[in-house]
């Protein structure tokens, strides 16, 4: 399993916790630290067993509010990272 934090940037979450298979291929979990706790659960819950390449082309470009990025595009860019390491 490959397991990896990251520090999002511009949103509520003070930090991602990412746990992928051994290929980086498939989201095994994954925890946000701060943020709006019952929405990053769901986002947790609805990801898991998802494949990577899914999960961020479903996520990547999601905005909150007024701001140019979400917790969830903030996702995106945590298991891009978490994925480059297998």
């Amino acid at each position: 399993m490959i397991s990896h934090d990251f520090t999002p940037r511009g949103v509520c979450a003070r930090s991602i916790h990412v746990d992928l298979s051994d290929d980086g291929k498939v989201v095994e979990s994954v925890s946000f630290v701060g943020g709006c706790n019952g929405n990053l659960k769901a986002i947790g819950k609805l990801v898991a067993g998802m494949p990577v390449n899914r999960v961020v082309e479903l996520l990547q470009g999601n905005t909150c509010g007024p701001r140019s990025t979400s917790c969830a595009d903030q996702l995106t860019l945590a298991l891009r990272e978490a994925a480059a390491e297998a």
